[in-house]
């Protein structure tokens, strides 16, 4: 039985299970509890305030409390607080939010699905494909293509696509059929001597040398971020992408652009498709969606795509897929209202010009003994750390990013260690002066962190 009378930590303890987290080491010290946020702050239980500098999970782009979403989801939830889209029903907000998707498609496209996670998303875009390839006659046709380090969720298949060894490991994944190429790394990948534009060619010939290995009429589709995320934010070399589609076109293979993290605004750009130059069959949409006051996920295709699909379902009577909350009105409603958001007060144009700025300041800190990487894109931004440059080692993966997190935390500033990369990505309504705010954090951490080490 709970115990009322206990602290809400030791409540969390007795009976929240966490995910991504050690859960022997989470009964020893506990949770942070967030009660309050605000633009881009949070506030714990002990009244302290945070910036959030990965926008809670890569998602709040409006910042907290948001008024219009607020509103946008009261006034919903008096109207029609739950209605599905099953069996020819449909309802305005799912109408709406679809056909201005597709209106500011960065390529052309034509129908959208609705899901209610990037995990779920990713998932049900498999499904499609292979479902795709039986339509076409092609039921050889079912592998599928990421990369190391590429992130796409969680759920069997999502997790499948992901190329991290932590959400394969003890879980008997990636399933068969899912296989993964070189991460576009280039400052980790890069061979001595290559430039970064042969760097991005031989990516592409390790993709077609693949291809061929598995036999090109095998391969269904491929899967992408634009800019890897949980990765390590990863932006890829230039021309990479370029080379990248023109191998898959030469096999007839379906591009899956995961824009999860990247659209709506992260990179500079409405998508990451137009700032990295993709031309997508498949995009995957979350997060940013509704800056996450929902949990809501959307997937646009095009005909290429589609047309197979609904030639199966006329075939066999039906699509055998679904949601009871996909296109969930409350979730359609807000995603509505956040797009507003983002176009009306131009948060595109922000994170463009904030994240310059920002990731001006990063560069600063190049020359520390401990940095060995800056880089992003828009505003997404990381540091890599290293104990020894020259290598671009460490001594223990994961040490000196745990460290550097923690200091952060300490001073204010909430982010993500993956590994020993730290990530940024605040919410898109974030100003110049408190992108410096920030920063000065960043600075001061590093500082204890190297004197913590003795560098």
């Amino acid at each position: 039985m709970t115990n009322f009378g206990a602290t809400p930590e030791a409540r969390d303890i007795a009976h929240h299970f966490h995910g991504y987290t050690n859960a022997r080491r989470h009964q020893d010290v506990g949770p942070m509890i967030i009660e309050d946020g605000e633009g881009i702050y949070v506030r714990d239980n002990t009244g302290k305030r945070y910036i959030e500098g990965l926008a809670g999970l890569w998602s709040v782009g409006v910042g907290f409390k948001e008024r219009r979403l607020i509103e946008a989801a009261t006034r919903q939830m008096e109207k029609l607080p739950f209605y599905h889209n099953f069996g020819h029903k449909s309802h305005g907000p799912a109408i709406d939010l679809a056909e201005k998707l597709v209106s500011i498609a960065p390529v052309p496209m034509s129908k959208v699905f609705f899901t209610n996670s990037g995990s779920e998303a990713n998932d049900t875009v498999l499904k499609m494909v292979w479902y795709r390839s039986n339509a076409l006659g092609q039921p050889q046709r079912k592998k599928v293509i990421a990369r190391t380090r590429g992130y796409h969720g969680v759920t069997i298949a999502a997790a499948s696509l992901t190329g991290l060894p932590f959400n394969h490991r003890s879980f008997d994944l990636p399933l068969p059929g899912v296989l993964h190429t070189t991460c576009p790394h280039y400052w980790r990948e890069g061979r001595d001597g290559e430039t970064e534009e042969q760097f991005a060619t031989r990516c592409a010939e390790d993709l077609e040398a693949l291809i061929q290995a598995e036999g090109p009429d095998t391969i269904a589709a491929f899967w992408a971020e634009p800019v890897m995320g949980a990765g390590g934010v990863v932006v890829p070399p230039k021309g990479y992408f370029q080379k990248i589609q023109a191998v898959l076109d030469k096999h007839d293979i379906l591009f899956v652009a995961d824009e999860v993290i990247c659209g709506f605004g992260r990179t500079g750009e409405m998508f990451g498709s137009t700032t990295c130059g993709i031309r997508p069959d498949v995009m995957v949409m979350s997060k940013q969606i509704t800056s996450s006051y929902v949990p809501f996920s959307a997937i646009m295709m095009n005909d290429r795509f589609f047309d197979p699909i609904a030639d199966e379902s006329d075939r066999i009577s039906t699509f055998g897929h679904g949601y009871t909350a996909g296109g969930h009105p409350l979730g359609a409603a807000v995603a509505l209202e956040n797009l507003a958001v983002i176009e009306e007060n131009d948060l595109v144009g922000n994170a463009r010009d904030v994240g310059a700025h920002f990731r001006a300041r990063l560069e600063t800190l190049a020359g520390r003994p401990l940095v060995g990487e800056v880089r992003g894109v828009g505003l997404i931004a990381a540091l890599e750390l290293v104990d020894e440059k020259a290598a671009k080692s460490v001594q223990t993966v994961g040490r000196l990013g745990g460290l550097m997190n923690a200091a952060m935390q300490r001073n204010g500033l909430i982010s993500r260690n993956m590994g020993d990369t730290v990530a940024f990505c605040p919410p898109m309504i974030i100003t110049r002066e408190q992108a410096d705010d920030m920063f000065e954090i960043v600075e001061k951490s590093l500082g204890e962190v190297e004197a913590e080490v003795g560098v």
